[in-house]
């Protein structure tokens, strides 16, 4: 199923009309009835409500707390086939190429510390692969503490010293790229992780310069800095403007989710266009890097986090 799409000039009409599509699909009608749920009558306003309700009851595995500590259900082997079917179906499983060949930036989304260097890799292949930018590779992410686990990771292969999310990310930026100081430095400490923010940018030869951005929460007093926190947060700090293609790397079980979070925090506000692609598996350079075990209740959290984006974005839209 083809996601909202974030061709630049797209009209709010177009972009509900994209929502309705995936969430209407077949695959993810089939998900509920499975599961036991009848599909929500109403307008598209009502039906995401609904689905919203129906996920948190039935796919909610984190209960609140960060991804690595949700649990994973027991499913039998009917369950367990139709949930990896539909989530490849809704775009969680294959990475695709990026649509254009020149883009104003590339983002670079953070996560857990496997992915922080699997992201940058990616990246960086992208950008010696031909894929042209004219400002900057922008890479965002917050001063969430590492668990032990991520850190015994980056142990594992040659990588100390990083205490949060965004070390994690700057270690691969600099492992990626081949830079080692970063040329300009600044942020704010603030006494407080959720409000504190950093900018590093280091201008490797050849390609565009790499930003590695961490920002303050919105709401400091109740948790850190999400997806669009950084995403809205980066956008304040860069010229983007109307039209401005921008290429977003994430995994591609983030895509559904984080795409249309980007549409809501920064197409709709700025008029740019968005293209999100996941990160390639299969690329030699990223053969040595840590890759997550993915499992149904995985994919299934994360079709529950694409439904709560997409209602989070529909309910900003435009009509025009």
């Amino acid at each position: 199923m083809a996601l909202p799409t974030g061709a630049a000039g797209t009209t709010g009409r177009e972009l509900a009309a994209g929502v309705r599509a995936w969430v209407d699909s077949a695959p993810l009608r089939a998900l509920v009835s499975h599961f036991g749920g009848d599909w929500p009558a109403g307008d598209l306003t009502t039906a995401l409500a609904g689905l919203d309700d129906f996920s948190a009851r039935h796919w909610d595995f984190r209960d609140g707390r960060e991804r690595p500590e949700a649990r994973e259900p027991a499913f039998d082997p009917a369950t367990i086939g139709l949930v990896l079917d539909s989530a490849a179906a809704l775009g969680l499983v294959r990475a695709v190429p990026p649509a254009l060949p020149r883009y104003a930036h590339l983002l670079v989304l953070g996560g857990l510390a496997h992915a922080c260097l699997r992201r940058t890799a990616y990246a960086a292949h992208l950008l010696r692969d031909g894929a042209a930018v004219s400002g900057e590779v922008a890479v965002l992410g917050s001063f969430r503490a590492l668990s032990p686990v991520e850190t015994r990771m980056l142990a594992d292969v040659g990588i100390h010293g990083c205490a949060t999310e965004v070390d994690a990310l700057d270690a691969g930026v600099r492992a990626a790229f081949g830079v080692a100081t970063p040329a300009e430095e600044t942020g704010e400490d603030a006494e407080h992780p959720h409000r504190a923010w950093s900018s590093r940018t280091y201008r490797p030869a050849g390609l565009p310069p790499v930003r590695v951005l961490a920002a303050p929460s919105s709401e400091p007093d109740r948790r850190r800095a999400h997806t669009a926190d950084t995403q809205r947060f980066w956008a304040e700090h860069v010229r983007l403007r109307p039209g401005d293609p921008v290429l977003m790397v994430t995994a591609p079980i983030y895509v559904p989710f984080q795409h249309c979070d980007a549409l809501r925090t920064l197409a709709v506000p700025y008029g740019c266009g968005i293209d999100t692609v996941g990160v390639d598996p299969a690329l030699p350079p990223l053969a040595r890097l840590p890759e997550p075990t993915l499992t149904p209740g995985r994919y299934l959290q994360e079709i529950r986090s694409a439904i709560r984006s997409m209602r989070a974005l529909h309910a900003t839209l435009p009509t025009g």
